[in-house]
């Protein structure tokens, strides 16, 4: 047993002996290290002057792997082997950082200056404390990690398996809405009225890392059926931030805490060739009573016959239980799907989950997973919404012309609106078209609105509005609607980043720097996050601003907008030197591959030459560089606001001063 959060869960047990590397040490008692730090293997516990100290599962284990290693490096590869298998769908970078970070936090060590362990960059780790085991090696120094880029394996689902997923998903569904229904009269008191619920992902019980997809697909399925049958009255938190627990565990009184929910469903899923067997329960967070329990047994060999019975159920109890609820989209049979259109929805998944990594190696991956998915099924309007969402935000991480990518992103939007109308995703993708490079702002309002309208639990709908709003200057409607998609998402990066840009825009500098902080605290190789530099040089702390653009340009091979940020800072500064070399490097690159003209206006506004800066916003505006939509409310360019010329640049950008 382990402790997590200061409850006992069972931890599994691992295979292995003192003569295999990659098996833990039997341990005849504890080890010690540190300052009175003992660590028990036969409980996987960790002490401190006898006291147990609350670290959870995943945490534990990868810090007993580096202490049964202790003075050798352990790569990151071998940290994803040991804890999770091979061949996992798995956000490893994100799990493994993570994992780290708890542990130092526990054991109160500092990554810069560490005791206990150790970054080997380009490796992965060491444990350099010294143990009370004379067998122990001596430690040896190194410097910090970059982070390898996370792979996908390829998986291959069975040919049924999105309509079994869906089936399942409805099924499931109308058990939860059940209970909801008949105790909505005792209900607790929800945010703006609502009961707040959180699918917390399907646990694979199979044994086989790779039907971890299956898992997954059930999770997001229930996400999206349950947030569409009552949106009124019933939030469903997004997948970014409940996935989140799917391999770190907490008490269900925590997460109930941390993403706002009265209620969490829960479950696991079981799978052979002929037959699989879904368990699932409706949990009450506050006092963990669990409130509804379900095992679904099913034979699997004939979908269509299991999607007509859970239609039949499922159209039954909601006309008896939910009244006027409207009835879930795909409750009726549906035909079975063509291999090729179970390949598509694979190819999707993926790319979405590139896409939610938000940094311009991600996006580019997710366009290359879209436009497969498009290319094995031509009728697939997500996988269109995809290319056209990720279209759209490349200008914007690259740092190239957004004229490049627009006109992809417009024509995929529009195909995806001519197979389904219907599409929230498809219609925030034209509302940030609209935005950002026609700037036709009453459209890009018109389009949140409609998202919004289709899906009220749409988190990116309200995210992306919210920043719509807030780029006008209409603070007053953008917070409450970015707390919407907070609420939603509470765990979600791009989203708690936005909200610092919010504020950074409305001249909180000191609430940014500390919500850009703790993004990057979690997730260091956030690019977006970035943003903390522009708040620490309108504070005049130039020195944290340069040393955050520095880190920025280290992790992320020198990205365009980076050397930008040196010219400007360095030149706010008053050291026109580095920022003269900065600006050279930035027309290197652009000698190269096109740079967005915004870079160079904002390095010279920083090297106080306010002609040039006007000339290069010219040709941004010429460009329609996506990055001028924050023209009107980005403390930067204050130093040109009396300048006609900048005034004239508002307006054609459709904001009136």
């Amino acid at each position: 047993m382990l402790r997590n959060c200061g409850i006992e869960v069972e931890c599994p047990t691992f295979v292995g002996g003192a003569t295999v590397v990659a098996g833990p040490v039997r341990a005849p008692k504890p080890i010690r290290f540190g300052d009175d730090f003992e660590f028990d293997f036969s409980t996987y516990t960790l002490r401190r002057c006898g006291r147990t100290l609350k670290l959870e599962r995943i945490p534990t284990e990868v810090l007993a792997l580096l202490v049964e290693q202790r003075g050798q490096i352990v790569t990151r590869e071998h940290i994803v082997e040991r804890i999770w298998g091979k061949d996992i769908f798995l956000d490893s970078d994100n799990s493994i950082n993570g994992a780290i970070r708890k542990v130092r936090q526990v054991l109160k060590d500092d990554p810069e200056q560490p005791r206990f362990i150790q970054t080997i960059t380009g490796k992965g780790y060491r444990f350099i404390a010294p143990v009370t085991d004379p067998k122990a090696p001596r430690a040896i120094t190194a410097s910090k990690l970059q982070a390898p880029v996370t792979e996908l394996p390829t998986v291959k689902p069975p040919r049924s398996r999105r309509a079994m997923v869906l089936a399942i998903s409805i099924l499931l569904m109308a058990g939860v809405a059940a209970y909801l229904k008949f105790h909505s009269q005792a209900r607790p008191a929800a945010s703006r009225g609502r009961l707040m619920l959180a699918v917390l992902p399907f646990e694979n019980l199979t044994g086989d890392a790779s039907q971890d997809y299956f898992s997954d697909g059930l999770t997001e399925e229930m996400i999206s059926q349950l947030g569409d049958l009552d949106p009124k009255h019933l939030g469903v938190i997004a997948r970014t931030s409940v996935m989140h627990y799917k391999h770190t565990p907490e008490p269900l009184d925590q997460i109930g805490r941390t993403l706002g929910v009265q209620y969490v469903l829960e479950g696991s899923v079981r799978r052979d060739s002929d037959r699989m067997r879904i368990a699932a329960q409706l949990i009450q967070t506050g006092d963990q009573t669990h409130l509804w329990t379900r095992e679904y047994d099913r034979e699997v060999s004939n979908v269509l016959a299991v999607q007509g019975e859970i239609a039949r159920e499922i159209a039954d109890q909601i006309q008896l239980t939910l009244g006027d609820i409207h009835e879930p989209a795909g409750s009726a049979g549906q035909p079975a799907l063509s291999a090729k259109a179970f390949q598509a929805y694979d190819l999707y998944l993926k790319g979405r989950y590139f896409w939610n990594k938000r940094t311009a190696q991600g996006l580019q991956q997710a366009i290359e997973y879209f436009q497969q998915a498009v290319n094995e099924d031509p009728e697939y309007a997500r996988a269109y919404a995809g290319l056209a969402e990720s279209y759209a935000l490349m200008g914007g991480y690259t740092g190239l012309p957004a004229k490049e990518f627009i006109p992809k992103a417009r024509a995929a939007a529009r195909r995806a609106l001519e197979i389904d109308e219907q599409l929230p995703e498809a219609h925030t993708a034209l509302a940030v078209i609209a935005q950002n490079y026609d700037w036709d702002w009453a459209t890009a309002e018109r389009e949140y609105r409609r998202a919004i309208q289709l899906n009220p639990n749409y988190a990116t709908g309200h995210h992306w509005y919210a920043e719509c709003l807030a780029l006008q200057g209409r603070f007053g409607e953008a917070f409450p609607e970015m707390e919407s998609a907070r609420q939603l998402d509470p765990l979600s990066l791009i989203i708690s980043t936005d909200y610092g840009a919010i504020l950074y825009f409305s001249r909180q500098y000191d609430r940014a720097i500390e919500q850009f902080r703790g993004v990057l605290d979690v997730e260091p190789n956030f690019p977006r996050a970035r943003m903390l530099t522009w708040a620490y040089a309108q504070k005049g702390l130039f020195t944290d601003a340069l040393a955050e653009t520095e880190e920025w340009r280290r992790r992320d091979d020198s990205p365009p907008w980076s050397w930008a940020m040196i010219a400007y800072v360095s030149g706010r500064s008053g050291d026109q030197a580095r920022a003269k070399l900065a600006l050279q490097q930035l027309e290197q690159l652009d000698r190269h591959h096109a740079v967005d003209s915004l870079a160079f206006a904002v390095a010279y506004i920083g090297m106080r030459d306010n002609e040039k800066a006007l000339l290069w916003l010219e040709k941004a505006c010429l460009e329609h560089s996506s990055s001028l939509t924050a023209i009107k409310v980005d403390p930067t360019y204050d130093p040109l606001r009396s300048d006609p010329r900048f005034q004239k640049l508002v307006r054609r950008v459709g904001l009136a001063q």
